[in-house]
């Protein structure tokens, strides 16, 4: 069968970095096969992407939508980094204002796709009418979009499941044993996410009138890690949803990093014995309590196990605060806290590295077993609570043990938790596990495969 002929294919995700940056590595697996890119986003946005290959110049454009502006939304405020939490909502509903200019820009380029994230619950009627096939693609795994459930449940909320105590099982539609549930404090989020339309709709709204509108669902998955979730989504949504495979990162894609910050965080770490450190990162978005950082802060020291720290840079007078005297201390012993970004695959790599505290982003996952680390799980927001038990399902980490009603969390259980991760008997089968599915995990063979196979669908799919 003769292939189609070059593609116009528009990207449109969310105004969130761990949503743009998978967005701009799928837009250059799909340039490097000759197909022509169209990535859409606000001025500022754009203007923080790392910069492009010279190889993929001409093929990626990038084009500036600006956000409407809105009173409750700060000037510079474009992406969900700029923002506090409570200041979602106004986020989206600046998002929604975007619909006309984006309309504009479909009607006169006329592409052949448009591949979207949850938010644009408006735009699959608009690509529609334009006769644009249209792709949901969600940045993340499928058993998160599985256990949110069938589409009269996103759209119509008409979940069986009412209470929080629902949420903490699997749902009724998951026929394998699996351990993959909400914690009860974790569960308030899907009771919002179907309920709180402070944007003018319910996330679950936006989502799955993102996936009604599509012609197949992508999702950063393999059939080599947790297959089940795959047929799962299938059997709920009736359309294809197709892996893209992990897209495992390179460490060269660190390069934005400084030459003088690399050389202070590798001057440290070389200074550590072989396999010693845990590396702690809870992401850009997660916002500590004052008594979350605290716990945290002296669960690590107590731990006698060798830390560095990459602690989100400060933003506000009222972030919470170390405890008095804390870098001091750990610094003349054993820890290091740096505040603001660090080249994280470069500090996965090092020799030093043995473990990873994390926040369970997905990327994060990926990125610590692509290195064979053992992971330390402490999740926060909307999808994470589920990756840290298939974290713990699969025997490749260890989840901090917190309080079910609140969440919270002592310095004893994270000294537990790391200790038994990184030096203890009992974490020994879990080190041997991270290091055994590293292999496949940083496979590119392996999952450049998945994404040619994609790339195929685009090119000789009809509507």
């Amino acid at each position: 069968m003769a292939k189609q002929r070059n593609l116009h294919v528009v990207m449109f995700p969310w105004l969130a970095f761990g949503h743009m940056i998978p967005y701009l590595e799928l837009s250059k697996f799909i340039a490097r096969k000759g197909h022509q890119i169209s990535f859409i986003s606000t001025p500022r946005n754009i203007d923080r992407l790392p910069k492009l290959p010279p190889d993929l110049a001409s093929s990626i454009t990038f084009i500036k939508i600006p956000l409407p502006k809105i009173p409750q939304l700060q000037e510079t405020a474009e992406a969900t980094a700029d923002i506090k939490n409570e200041d979602m909502p106004h986020l989206k509903r600046a998002f929604d204002g975007m619909e006309s200019e984006l309309t504009r820009f479909l009607e006169g380029s006329s592409p052949d796709w448009i591949i979207y994230d949850f938010a644009p619950h408006w735009l699959p009627p608009v690509a529609a009418r334009l006769g644009i096939s249209r792709a949901f693609f969600l940045i993340i795994n499928a058993w998160f979009l599985a256990f949110i459930g069938p589409l009269d449940t996103m759209i119509n909320g008409s979940d069986y499941r009412t209470r929080k105590e629902d949420f903490t099982v699997p749902p009724k539609w998951v026929k394998f044993e699996t351990n993959v549930a909400y914690r009860l404090f974790e569960a308030e989020w899907m009771i919002s996410a179907s309920q709180d339309n402070t944007s003018g709709f319910t996330d679950f709204y936006r989502m799955g009138k993102s996936v009604l509108g599509s012609e197949a669902i992508l999702t950063r998955h393999c059939h080599e890690f947790e297959p089940e979730w795959l047929k799962v989504a299938e059997e709920l949504y009736q359309r294809p949803v197709i892996p893209l495979g992990l897209m495992p990162p390179s460490c060269v894609e660190d390069s934005d990093c400084s030459d003088e910050t690399w050389i202070s965080v590798k001057n440290w770490l070389d200074g550590q014995i072989r396999g010693s450190v845990v590396y702690v990162a809870l992401g850009s978005e997660v916002e500590l309590s004052q008594s979350q950082l605290t716990e945290l802060a002296l669960g690590l020291e107590s731990s006698g196990v060798p830390f560095f720290w990459a602690m989100r840079k400060p933003s506000e007078s009222s972030t919470p605060s170390l405890p008095d005297g804390f870098e001091g201390r750990v610094e003349r012993d054993r820890g290091l806290v740096w505040k603001g970004w660090v080249p994280q695959l470069k500090i996965l790599s090092h020799d030093s590295v043995g473990g990873f505290l994390t926040h369970c982003g997905w990327s994060s996952i990926v990125e610590g077993l692509m290195f064979g680390h053992p992971l330390i799980t402490l999740p926060f927001l909307v999808d994470q609570g589920l990756s840290s038990r298939v974290v713990a399902q699969n025997l490749v980490g260890a989840e901090i043990p917190r309080n079910e009603s609140d969440g919270s969390y002592t310095k004893d259980s994270v000294v537990d938790t790391v200790k038994n991760v990184m030096v203890g008997n009992e974490g020994e089968t879990l080190r041997d596990n991270a290091k055994k599915v590293s292999g496949m995990f940083r496979d590119k063979e392996l999952h450049s495969a998945y994404v040619e196979k994609f790339i195929e669908f685009l090119e000789y799919h009809r509507s």
